[in-house]
């Protein structure tokens, strides 16, 4: 029975770059962790759901924890930088505006496109001499005992790990699989994923508008292109989704407005339903579920891979320091560490980003003017500006 220190279960942006995170731990003789990925899906990127069109935001913070674990010199060579972002209220006064300059960074963060990030990440697992990639591997049950917990496979297989990390999204078979208990609730929104050309480079410039639609999030990629994020009620979503490019085209520009430009083209459009998931309790024995598995947040502040990169980082502390003093990875006593340490960050953001997407979604007139003096306070108040900027960093940076 084949058999490791660390099983992890999903191999997309947050399995991958946990296998790589984890891979440079040792044990006090030197010894790396022995680290099997279990991914469901083949690595070509042209069907892997987790390496699809989108393109995410990656806080300053996330990419100082890339760069400590010696990936972000692969990717930055691809990655947009975030250099001012620009949040406002549609047809309403209120706005924000922060900039890199203010803080004395030099960019807010960056924008990666998931196509290409997937396979530079696959790269680099490719050089890990202690990571073995197992794929297609689909996980059909699980088996904790006292001292490891057993991964059995719809090949027949069986792996024996000392500790089984759930990292396989959203619909994460590991966390069905241990019975972790999670609340779940529906934005009723649907999610448009695009791309987008205008007449002017966006220099550096991240949007978040909030339209009568929904939140609309333009995030600069290269060859004066953005990444478009419109969220919709369905009914709308659909009607959207129906028409043809220029017709949306134009729908996009009147919502937006002109300050990016002129809207000359459009990329595939995809359309994801968006739901909320709260993991309450993301510890089972000898396992752990993180990432997309245990919180799936509302896309309007682009938070949800950086609170999954968050998680990485702690858990590689608490694996670092039970590696040091001789405690089982897989330990109740470790684990509960590493919950004692997420749960503020996790339950924090996802009421952030729920209560956000509701607020900005309601037309109800007292809504929308304390929605704006709020935006505008935030804009001439240092203390709430401070805030909101943290946030975006994803740590305590300024």
């Amino acid at each position: 029975m084949p058999a490791c220190d660390v099983a992890i279960v999903g191999g997309g942006m947050v399995g991958a770059t946990l296998a790589l995170a984890l891979s440079q731990l040792r044990r006090p003789d030197g010894q790396p962790l022995d680290i099997v990925l279990l991914e469901a899906n083949s690595p070509g990127q042209a069907i892997h759901p987790g390496f699809d069109a989108r393109a995410i935001a990656l806080s300053y913070g996330s990419c100082e924890l890339l760069q400590g674990w010696g990936l972000w010199t692969s990717l930055a060579p691809t990655a947009c930088a975030i250099e001012q972002i620009h949040v406002s209220d549609s047809g309403h006064f209120g706005r924000v505006k922060l900039t890199a300059q203010e803080y004395r960074l030099p960019w807010l963060g960056q924008v990666v496109e998931l196509a290409t990030t997937g396979s530079q990440l696959y790269e680099a697992l490719a050089q890990r001499g202690n990571v073995r990639l197992r794929c297609p591997a689909h996980l059909v049950d699980v088996s904790p005992s006292e001292r490891e917990i057993a991964l059995k496979l719809d090949d027949g297989s069986t792996w024996q790990a000392e500790l089984a990390l759930g990292a396989d999204g959203a619909d994460s078979l590991l966390r069905q699989q241990l019975r972790l208990p999670c609340e779940q609730y529906d934005f009723g929104q649907t999610a448009i994923i695009t791309t987008l050309q205008t007449d002017l480079p966006p220099a550096g410039r991240a949007w978040e508008r909030f339209t009568a639609q929904g939140p609309l999030a333009l995030l600069p990629l290269s060859e004066s292109r953005y990444s478009v994020v419109w969220c919709q009620a369905p009914d709308e979503a659909q009607q959207s989704l129906l028409l043809d490019d220029a017709a949306f085209l134009s729908r996009l520009q009147q919502a937006f407005g002109y300050r990016a430009g002129r809207f000359v083209r459009l990329g595939q459009r995809h359309a994801y339903p968006l739901t909320g998931r709260q993991v309450t309790w993301p510890l089972g024995p000898h396992a752990l579920v993180l990432g997309n598995a245990a919180h799936l947040l509302h896309p309007v502040a682009g938070q949800g891979f950086n609170l999954g990169m968050r998680d990485i980082a702690v858990l590689q502390e608490e694996l670092a320091r039970a590696l040091a003093d001789g405690e089982s990875i897989g330990s109740y006593r470790v684990l509960r560490r590493y919950w004692q340490r997420r749960q503020p960050d996790q339950r924090q953001l996802a009421w952030m980003t729920g209560s956000l997407a509701r607020l900005f979604a309601n037309e109800v007139g007292p809504l929308v003017l304390g929605r704006n003096l709020l935006l505008a306070t935030m804009n001439r108040c240092d203390d709430f500006k401070l805030a909101l900027t943290r946030r975006a960093l994803g740590k305590e940076w300024v």
